[in-house]
């Protein structure tokens, strides 16, 4: 790791920090203030965001999808996918999901060695998908709350449990096994610049949509963050109100009052009031 790599690791965590002491300082009385206590700092960060989108990745993303051809794209996605799958592996190990790591590592092996480094996506036809995990969300299976919504410069949206992440995810790239600082810096820019490229339809979409554009991603990145912590399904809730926490961490909480027995369907009916027998009709005569 380079000494500039250090510096921003360093620069992320003890911001991180900060943001989750900030945490337990924030006196929110609203979930929205909760979910997103630094809201006008984080609206300047997106908006520089947007600035840097606008006259510099964006135009150089549209390049490089109408100059680089399709083909060559998706052999680029699938090689940058393919050390996706050795993190998710790992993460999925941590996590407990011991098949689904065996299953990452299969892949990435399949994919290493039958598709020319990764290049080639082998592993689908053989019906091994994706299921990528990153440390965000191996710590939120560890039960580290979400914490405040943040913004960072360039990164773009996060939470300050995925501040502490982002260092380890970021690493996660090929650029890690070349020692060649410009080699590193070239790989990560195609990384990004073809990561955009992929995006230009969703964005142009979300500019047609999206009313407040911030709100949007906002809600938007925290119920996808929410749902891939839980793969899906509910996280714990609140005790007050029985609705979905903002800060996911934690087992769900258990009713201190036990639920009402269920009625036994098997047991017998009260006999009814005895009656007198009837009296037969007499014969006639």
């Amino acid at each position: 790791m380079t000494s500039l790599q250090r510096a921003v690791v360093w620069l992320v965590l003890l911001v991180a920090a900060g943001l989750m002491q900030g945490c337990s300082t924030v006196g929110a009385k609203t979930p929205g203030q909760r979910l997103d206590p630094w809201e006008k700092w984080n609206r300047k960060v997106f908006g520089f965001n947007e600035k840097l989108d606008e006259h510099v990745i964006k135009p150089v993303a549209v390049t490089y999808s109408e100059v680089v051809p399709r083909p060559v794209r998706s052999g680029v996605d699938n090689f940058f996918g393919n050390a996706a799958d050795a993190w998710s592996a790992i993460n999925n190990l941590l996590q407990g999901k011991f098949s689904n790591g065996l299953h990452d590592v299969v892949r990435f092996g399949t994919n290493t060695i039958f598709g020319l480094g990764g290049v080639l996506d082998v592993a689908t036809e053989f019906g091994l998908d994706h299921q990528y995990e990153d440390f965000g969300q191996t710590l939120g299976r560890w039960g580290v709350g979400a914490g405040a919504y943040v913004v960072w410069p360039v990164l773009g949206p996060s939470s300050v449990r995925e501040s502490f992440a982002l260092p380890l995810d970021l690493s996660a790239s090929p650029a890690l096994v070349f020692r060649n600082g410009a080699v590193k810096w070239e790989i990560t820019g195609l990384q990004l610049v073809n990561k955009r490229a992929g995006l230009l339809g969703a964005t142009k979409v979300l500019d047609d949509i999206a009313l407040d554009k911030y709100t949007f991603v906002r809600d938007a990145y925290l119920q996808r963050r929410r749902s891939l912590v839980y793969d899906g399904e509910d996280g714990p809730q609140r005790p007050d109100d029985g609705k979905n926490e903002t800060d996911d961490g934690g087992p769900p909480p258990v009713s201190e009052k036990p639920a009402a027995p269920a009625a036994d369907s098997a047991k017998p009916a009260a006999p009814a009031a005895s009656q007198p027998a009837p009296q037969p009709a007499p014969a006639k005569p």
